[in-house]
């Protein structure tokens, strides 16, 4: 009955429909693809970052044989 993505993508359109009303249906989509870019950001400057410390050079041992 229910096999396909395309139904339950149709079931959950009609179930928010519903429960928000069809006028906080283009806000809700809108605070989504906000927060969907926000997240693509943060995992750019995340990946960002570990690339520059996997291009720095390793910081040297300290003197004395004896570890922090």
């Amino acid at each position: 009955m229910f096999d396909s993505i395309d139904d339950w993508l149709i079931i959950a359109v009609v179930a928010g429909i519903l429960f928000y009303g069809s006028s906080k249906i283009p806000q809700l989509a809108h605070s989504l693809g906000r927060s969907v870019g926000e997240f693509k950001r943060g995992r750019l400057e995340v990946d960002r970052e570990l690339k520059a410390e996997q291009a720095a050079p390793a910081a040297p041992a300290p003197a004395g044989g004896r570890s922090p």
